[in-house]
C-alpha cells in the first residue's frame, strides 16, 4: 500500500489488465499518477511474467483491498514439462530436466488430488517472510529458503489444451495464498517429471472479471480526468457479496462521527459484517450486535 499527502481525492476501484514485464508496485504507481490520487493499492500481487487481473484501489478504495485480497482468484497457465527452474517460472534458472512428457489421460487422473484444502509449500522466489527477510531475497543473495507447507484452497482445476508433448494449459480457481507457481511445479511431479509456468494470466480477483480489465496503454491514452474518472468501478464493488442495511441520513452521521446506531426494526445477526448505506452512497462497514450496528470501517465518500 502507498500513500501521498498530497494529491486528487479520487476514490474507486481501475480493473488493470497488467501486463508482463511490469511489477504490482510500479503498476499501482502509474495507475496514481494518472489520477493523480493521494493514495493507492492493489487486491493482490502479480509476479512481473504474469499479466491480467490486477485490481487497483485509489483513495477511500484502499480501505477494502483485504476483501479483495481475501476473495477467490482465477487463472489460466501453461506448464512447461521437462524443465524445473529455481523460480518455478521461465525466468529462473534451470535446475532439472527429464525426459517424461505424461498424456493427457494421466494429467485429468492426476488434477484430482489437487482440488479441495491440499498442502503446498511456496516457492523460494516468493514474497514469503522467513526471520523478518524476504524469500526471494534470501534466494538471490545465495542462501538456503526452507519454506514452511501451508493449507491453501484449489476449487477447480482443469486441463483445457495441450499445444504440444511439452505444454499444457489450464485453469484453476483458488483461495487467498495459493502460489500457481508451486501447483505447475507440484502437478508436474506428481506426473513423473518436472515442470515450469512459461505463463500464467489472472483472470478474476474476488469481483473483479477480466471483462471489465482496462490495458495501461489505454488508461494513459485517456488523457486526463474526465474520461479517466469512467474508468473507475465504485469503492463498494469489492463489497458486492456482503448485505447491505439501508439507514436514515442521522443514522449515517452518527456512524461517521464513529458512534453506533441503534435499530429499532429486524436488526441483521448478532456478528454479522453488514454495509450501511444512505440512499446510493456507501457510508461504513458495520457489525451488529442484534440490536445496534457499531462502526468498524467509515467512508468518507
Amino acid at each position: 500500500m502507498s500513500s501521498r499527502k498530497k494529491g486528487e481525492k479520487i476514490d474507486g476501484w481501475v480493473v488493470l489488465d497488467k501486463p508482463v514485464g511490469l511489477g504490482s508496485t510500479q503498476a499501482v504507481g502509474r495507475v496514481r499518477r494518472l489520477f493523480g490520487a493521494w493514495k493507492a493499492g492493489h487486491g493482490g500481487t502479480l509476479d512481473p511474467l504474469a499479466s491480467g487481473v490486477l485490481p487497483i484501489a485509489l483513495g477511500e478504495a484502499t480501505k477494502t483491498v483485504p476483501f479483495v485480497m481475501n476473495g477467490r482468484k482465477e487463472y489460466r497457465f501453461t506448464l512447461r514439462f521437462g524443465e524445473a527452474r529455481s523460480t518455478e517460472d521461465a525466468e529462473g534458472e534451470v535446475t532439472a530436466n527429464s525426459a517424461t512428457r505424461p498424456t493427457d489421460e494421466a494429467i485429468r487422473a492426476a488434477l484430482g488430488r489437487f482440488i479441495g484444502e491440499v498442502e503446498q509449500t511456496p516457492p523460494a522466489y516468493s514474497a514469503v517472510k522467513i526471520g523478518g527477510r524476504r524469500a526471494y531475497d534470501l534466494a538471490r543473495s545465495g542462501e538456503a529458503v526452507a519454506l514452511t507447507p501451508r493449507r491453501v484452497r484449489i476449487d477447480r482445476l482443469e486441463l483445457l489444451a495441450r499445444a504440444d508433448a511439452d505444454h499444457a494449459d489450464f485453469v484453476v480457481g483458488c483461495g487467498k495464498g495459493t502460489y500457481i507457481r508451486s501447483l505447475g511445479r507440484d502437478l508436474a511431479l506428481a506426473l513423473g517429471t518436472v515442470g515450469h509456468l512459461s505463463a500464467l494470466r489472472r483472470t478474476a480477483a474476488g469481483p473483479f472479471r477480466e471483462a471489465a480489465a482496462i490495458s495501461l496503454s489505454k488508461l494513459e491514452g485517456l488523457g486526463h480526468i474526465p474520461p479517466l474518472l469512467g474508468a473507475l468501478a465504485p469503492v463498494a464493488t469489492a463489497l458486492d457479496d456482503i448485505p447491505a442495511v439501508a439507514l436514515t441520513d442521522a443514522q449515517a452521521d452518527r456512524l461517521r462521527r464513529g458512534q453506533p446506531v441503534l435499530l429499532t426494526g429486524n436488526a441483521p445477526p448478532s456478528g454479522a459484517l453488514v454495509r450501511a448505506e444512505s440512499g446510493s452512497r456507501l457510508v461504513a462497514l458495520v457489525r451488529s450486535d442484534g440490536a445496534s450496528l457499531q462502526p468498524v470501517r467509515v467512508f468518507n465518500l
